[in-house]
């Protein structure tokens, strides 16, 4: 028994400190099977999902979705501390529990008290080691603890900045596309008697913006749980409108050039595809056609309307409905999997963007 319990405490320490260096510390994706973060995420994510979605106000809901990011991190802190204490508890259990106590007999309780005291380096010092192996043992387990948490927790400010860096330019798309952001609104706000120059550079922009968040969110998957500001706004969101944009300017939109659109549509639905591997998620289409033939004839003469004509006809259809094949399955994936909402084609009627909203007036 003694062998078996100090297997499975190396078995813990081990795990939980590689499951912190592969979550926090290691910028890179990780490919094993078995995970205790990935576990965590399932056990924990699910029911917070499902308890969300019983609440009937939209304000209400999202802002308990909005809790589960920042609160997982530190419920996954206190997984991995929790594992290494009962980790090291066992293997001062394998030694024989070698243990002067002042308040009575030497119990695996005891053990797990002195290892919890250890590891938040408490030092209250009523029980103390009395062999040379559990000494070692503890300033092992003092060292390995303080280093821990410090090095998990000096990670957490990189964190919130790499979510602040994604959420400028969701933000930023408030006045540019609306709110909730569509491709519709973004071509007919950039449609101005220059022509459309602005859709060229947003484009641009927001390929780098896609390659950064493809990077930052397949290091650290915990950041598609954080959420975005306001209710109508999301990064599965803004992701799915520059795709949209993409596919109508690769259709045929008149005064935009196809090259960046054909280099940002293919970096984001690189981060859609990506992203939903990630989370194991299939791609699936959305169950209601996000753009129907009717709301597709009302975009082109809102388009036309605005100057901005999208090209017509059968083919321009085909390969219209060929590009929302390549990425509407994933996102939709995505969004499902995440509680977001997709934003529509056309923007809804007599809705207020965001910063023209105030808690005071309109």
């Amino acid at each position: 028994m003694a062998i078996l319990a100090a297997l499975v405490g190396l078995l813990l320490i081990v795990v939980s400190l590689f499951d912190g260096f592969d979550t926090i510390v290691s910028p890179r994706r990780v490919n094993r099977p078995v995970r205790l973060t990935r576990v965590f995420y399932r056990a924990t994510w699910s029911p917070w999902r499902a308890i969300a979605r019983r609440i009937r106000k939209k304000g209400r809901r999202e802002t308990m979705l909005s809790y589960f990011g920042p609160l997982s991190l530190l419920l996954l802190l206190l997984v991995w501390a929790v594992n290494l204490i009962i980790g090291f508890g066992l293997l001062f259990w394998a030694l024989g529990s070698p243990l002067t106590t002042s308040f009575g007999p030497s119990t695996f309780g005891v053990d797990l008290y002195l290892s919890g005291a250890t590891f938040t380096t408490l030092g209250l010092g009523d029980v103390t080691p009395h062999t040379a192996a559990a000494r070692a043992l503890m300033v092992a387990e003092g060292g390995m603890g303080l280093g821990f948490l410090a090095l998990v927790l000096s990670y957490l400010p990189p964190l919130n900045t790499e979510f602040a860096e994604r959420e400028v330019n969701v933000s930023l798309l408030d006045e540019r596309a609306g709110s909730p952001p569509t491709a519709l609104e973004l071509l007919r706000r950039n449609c101005t008697e220059d022509g459309m120059e602005g859709v060229d550079a947003f484009l641009r922009e927001w390929e780098r913006w896609s390659a950064e968040l493809m990077e930052s969110h397949l290091s650290y998957p915990v950041l598609a749980y954080f959420r975005s500001q306001h209710e109508n706004q999301s990064w599965v969101a803004a992701l799915t409108m520059v795709l949209d944009l993409c596919a109508l300017v690769l259709v045929g939109v008149d005064g935009v050039p196809e090259g960046p659109a054909r280099l940002t549509f293919a970096m984001a639905r690189h981060v859609g595809a990506d992203l939903s591997q990630v989370f194991k998620t299939p791609p699936r289409m959305p169950e209601l056609d996000r753009l129907p033939p009717a709301d597709l004839a009302r975009l082109r003469a809102e388009l036309a309307k605005a100057g901005a004509a999208l090209r017509a006809g059968p083919a321009a259809d085909a390969r219209l409905a060929e590009l929302r094949r390549m990425y509407e399955p994933y996102v939709n994936a995505l969004a499902a999997y995440l509680v977001m909402e997709l934003p529509p084609w056309i923007p809804p009627a007599n809705v207020h963007d965001n910063w023209q909203v105030t808690a005071w007036e309109l």
